[in-house]
């Protein structure tokens, strides 16, 4: 979590159309939001669910609320979790994107990308690391 461009959890509301969600997914580049009422994790709205809810069911974007459409069955991760543990879950699950709770709030979310990303880096910091080691 440490190293994602966007440090805070980026959410919204389950009583807000679709359409807010799909502005607020453009703006910051990703691709699913959690949605929290309160402090409470209730869902996650991602392109996946407009695509197969809002889009292949002729609904509107305008008019539906998140809460029609969130995929209400949420896998979670803890910060303690291993970079490892968290794609075999993603892997596992067969989902992209992973909340972080923390005492039962959300403190980030987690998508595949972040998680390839860190083991390359790691990877290239072990290879820097061996190459080193063996030349000297």
């Amino acid at each position: 979590l440490s190293i994602k461009k966007h440090k805070e959890v980026i959410s919204i509301a389950p009583h807000r159309p679709v359409f807010d969600a799909l502005v607020v997914l453009a703006e910051y580049r990703i691709g699913a939001l959690v949605v929290l009422e309160g402090d409470k994790l209730v869902g996650i709205f991602s392109e996946r669910d407009y695509a197969r809810e809002i889009v292949l069911k002729g609904k509107s974007s305008k008019t539906t609320p998140i809460s029609e459409v969130m995929s209400t069955s949420i896998t979670t991760t803890k910060p303690s979790d291993t970079v490892e543990q968290a794609m075999s879950i993603m892997s596992e699950k067969r989902i992209r994107h992973l909340p972080v709770l923390e005492d039962g709030k959300v403190i980030g979310m987690l998508s595949i990308g972040d998680l390839v990303k860190e083991t390359i880096d790691y990877q290239q910091r072990l290879i820097k690391q061996l190459e080193s080691y063996i030349t000297g």
